[in-house]
């Protein structure tokens, strides 16, 4: 959970990555250790020779041949704001204790955990705040209290955090910065370290892999945690810098033969490294896979896959398809679709096919398409050029249906059938004001969307967008899907993180439970004696996280919760609330300044800890 990126003083140019790779160039002649690989070829992409290859193909493939800014997306919420020098309940079993009731991330595929800022194991806290890892002792309430911190250096970030079984994986991202022919570079590699957290008061390291590039995304799945780092591939001054691996003991640079590649020509390439490291057994040493590929996309995991991304020059989407069996890693399939993916939302695997939603432009005007492909990344069914002229906002995957949404002037809110692979088709749509940019199952036959509130202009063409809306939809009846309740908060200018992170959606069924975080703007009318124009902004107001009973009557608020203090400014976003959980009968809002304990039966405040 970053930061909300802020507009300061971009200095991380075109020059400043040019003097980078020119950096790496000078240092390429630096003894490396370099063993023979370890990792078998692929049947599926061929593996170069020699360095020499590699660097002949890059010369003769890439059609950008000079150095250029690139960032992955959570370096740039980093370098932006820094100047260098539903959870489904989960239980812990316990033979002493009774079982502890709390919530966990809200994630896409159950079994599949996803690096988030916030983690909690029923008793504990622990969350990412800045530079710092804190681990609180969270229940009951009212002993909470700091335990320790695991504070990094001022050029590292720690992104996202794994927990589970007495072990903490904290991965983030080391940024050193240099000037090299009085121009400033930036070098940045990938970290994820392993602690020993059995005491709780004393972490303890057991395990650092670290790698050059840009942290991509990651998973969780058993004892093994999944990451993916990127890095730019091309050629300056003669020379291709390769991704290396550190140790307190030496560097390791990737041998040429171990970077699968397939044979096209594009814009540019990376190489994406998919490294699997167990969590439990730090002894183990982790095990790699790289592949030559386009700028990486998206991706989506399920139990036994990670399906990575990327767009191809010609409008398309590549995709891979790569086999996790605990530490293999295995490079299985790989196929194209027409147009690009808006998330990893917008993906599935279900019955051993992949489902993929995209939006290709015809004629400056956008469309909407399905694809369901089968193992071996080949196109069985499809269903294209829907909603024409309308944005993709979101999609939903609930076994053999898909629900997405569109929009233009109104929300028009798909259903489609995929229980025949070979013939998806649109069952029923529904069009309403407003969209939905996240989708979340309330039930088999109910969904929850998350989005704005929309006025059309006068025009007619378009509409513009207003409050934060909450709908409830009824899909039980596939042909003519109804909103059955709807709630909008604020007025244009108001925003939510949920809009572009799924992590900060907190629901509970069982509980009537939605919590919702909320940067609310309001208009003041007096400023318009003759009527709000619709396009008129409000002015941000307060900023916390709303808390609603949520069943099918519709969304009932129970309160809100604020971590805003008197003589705060409300745009301080260090005191914005950015997550939200529960253990118990307790509701736990997250800020980067405290943490706030609330009773769920009524709000009243229970205990709060400030960090400093």
């Amino acid at each position: 959970m970053q930061r909300e990126i802020r507009k300061r003083a971009t200095v991380y140019g075109l020059v400043a990555v040019i003097s980078a790779i020119m950096l790496g160039a000078f240092a390429y002649n630096i003894q490396v250790y370099q063993p023979e690989s370890q990792l078998p070829s692929s049947e599926l992409l061929r593996t170069f020779s020699s360095y020499n290859e590699l660097r002949s193909f890059l010369l003769a493939n890439a059609r950008t041949q000079e150095a250029f800014p690139m960032y992955g997306p959570w370096d740039r919420a980093i370098l932006t704001t820094q100047t260098f020098g539903g959870a489904s309940p989960a239980f812990v079993p316990n033979a002493l204790t009774p079982k502890i009731e709390y919530s966990t991330t809200n994630i896409q595929v159950a079994g599949v955990d996803e690096a988030d800022i916030v983690k909690t194991d029923g008793e504990h806290i622990y969350l990412v705040s800045g530079n710092k890892i804190t681990i609180l002792k969270a229940y009951p309430p009212t002993e909470a209290e700091v335990l320790s911190k695991i504070t990094f250096s001022n050029d590292t970030y720690p992104v996202g955090i794994f927990v589970g079984h007495e072990r903490l994986a904290v991965l983030g991202s080391k940024y050193t910065s240099s000037v090299y022919y009085e121009s400033y570079s930036v070098d940045i590699k990938t970290f994820v370290n392993v602690y020993d957290i059995s005491d709780h008061t004393s972490p303890v390291l057991l395990k650092n892999f670290t790698m050059t590039g840009s942290y991509f995304n990651s998973r969780m799945i058993g004892d093994y945690v999944y990451f993916v780092v990127s890095q730019l591939a091309y050629v300056v001054n003669d020379t291709v810098i390769v991704p290396k691996i550190y140790t307190e003991d030496w560097i390791r640079e990737i041998n040429a033969s171990e970077i699968h590649y397939s044979d096209v020509s594009d814009n540019y390439f990376t190489f994406t490294t998919v490294v699997a490291l167990n969590m439990q057994n730090t002894t183990e040493e982790p095990t790699r896979l790289t592949i030559m590929m386009g700028g990486t996309s998206n991706m989506y995991v399920s139990l036994n896959n990670i399906y990575i991304t990327f767009p191809e020059p010609d409008g398309k989407t590549s995709i891979y398809r790569i086999l996790i069996e605990k530490s293999t890693i295995t490079i299985e399939a790989h196929g194209n679709v027409l147009g690009h993916e808006l998330n990893q939302f917008s993906m599935d695997e279900y019955n051993n096919y992949f489902r993929i939603v995209t939006t290709t432009w015809a004629n400056v005007i956008t469309q909407t398409n399905v694809y369901v492909l089968s193992m071996d990344m080949s196109i069985v069914g499809k269903l294209e050029n829907l909603a024409s002229g309308e944005n993709f906002h979101s999609a939903r995957f609930m076994g053999d249906r898909c629900y997405l949404v569109t929009f233009k002037k109104v929300d028009p809110l798909f259903v489609i059938d995929l229980s025949e692979p070979t013939n998806p088709f649109v069952l029923g749509e529904l069009k309403i004001p407003g969209f939905s940019d996240y989708l979340h199952p309330y039930d088999e036959t109910h969904l929850i969307g998350v989005g704005k509130e929309t006025v059309e202009a006068e025009q007619g063409y378009f509409a513009w967008y207003q409050g934060v809306k909450i709908s409830l939809f009824d899909v039980s009846n596939v042909t003519n899907p109804t909103q059955i309740a709807n709630y909008t908060i604020g007025d244009r200018g108001t925003d939510s993180p949920i809009l572009s992170d799924h992590k900060a959606f907190l629901f509970d069924k069982s509980k009537n439970l939605l919590v919702i975080p909320v940067s609310v703007a309001e208009i003041d009318e007096s400023k318009y004696p003759y009527g709000v124009p619709p396009n008129a902004y409000g002015e941000a107001v307060w900023q916390g996280a709303y808390v609603f009973n949520l069943s099918l009557e519709g969304f009932v608020l129970k309160g809100r919760v604020t971590h805003l203090e008197s003589g705060v400014p409300v745009w301080n976003d260090s005191y914005w609330v950015k997550r939200a959980l529960y253990i118990e009968n307790v509701l736990y809002t997250v800020s980067d300044k405290k943490i706030k304990m609330n009773s769920l039966e009524d709000l009243a405040l229970i205990n709060e800890i400030n960090f400093p």
